[in-house]
């Protein structure tokens, strides 16, 4: 495996992690998930996966079930999290068995290391939502617009805050953005 594919997989790796540290638990109020945002952008990440290593993961997809007398669809909170587990286990045993498994007795720096990791996911789960939220809005074929969708694009290949700082300036200069344009579409 090249160094340059596990580069290319870190970012969804992370971002897989992420999703399950912000999962519900069996612990929780309810044991079943009926917001489908969040089965779809972890099955849209899969297929990002998929594409990116030409393998198939279809197995980890996550099939919502339809309630019998109601519209609308839900995932067990137990099925979303063992399929989200498997993943993330079966990447690390192919992709960074080097490294210390993320569901092991680690110790506290790594620990918060993968703290940080998921914070930045974290944060560029909000800025796609974000953009989610601003298209809409901005006029069709502007260089907001263009903007908006070329950070869009980037994000699963950023994988850390430093990164998206340089990313997101450079993109601004790039579309003739200043700090007063991006302001004003962020709603600042």
């Amino acid at each position: 495996m090249s160094i340059d594919m596990k580069n290319k997989i870190r970012p969804l790796y992370s971002e897989f992690q992420g999703y399950l540290s912000q999962a519900p638990t069996a612990a929780s109020s309810t044991d079943s998930i009926s917001d489908e945002t969040m089965w779809n952008q972890y099955n849209e990440a899969l297929k990002l996966l998929s594409d990116t290593t030409e393998k198939d993961y279809s197995r980890f997809k996550i099939e919502p079930k339809s309630f019998r007398n109601s519209p609308g669809s839900y995932v067990r909170v137990d099925a979303y999290r063992q399929k989200i587990s498997g993943l993330i286990s079966n990447l690390h045993g192919e992709y960074f068995s080097d490294e210390t498994p993320p569901f092991s007795g680690m110790p506290s720096t790594v620990i918060t290391q993968t703290q940080q990791q998921s914070v930045s996911v974290q944060i560029l789960l909000d800025i796609q939502s974000k953009i989610d939220d601003i298209l809409p809005k901005v006029e069709s074929g502007s260089k907001e617009e263009s903007f908006l969708k070329k950070l869009k694009s980037i994000l699963s290949s950023i994988s850390n805050v430093n990164q998206l700082v340089s990313q997101f300036m450079k993109l601004a200069h790039e579309f003739g953005l200043n700090v007063q344009d991006i302001l004003s579409m962020w709603g600042g």
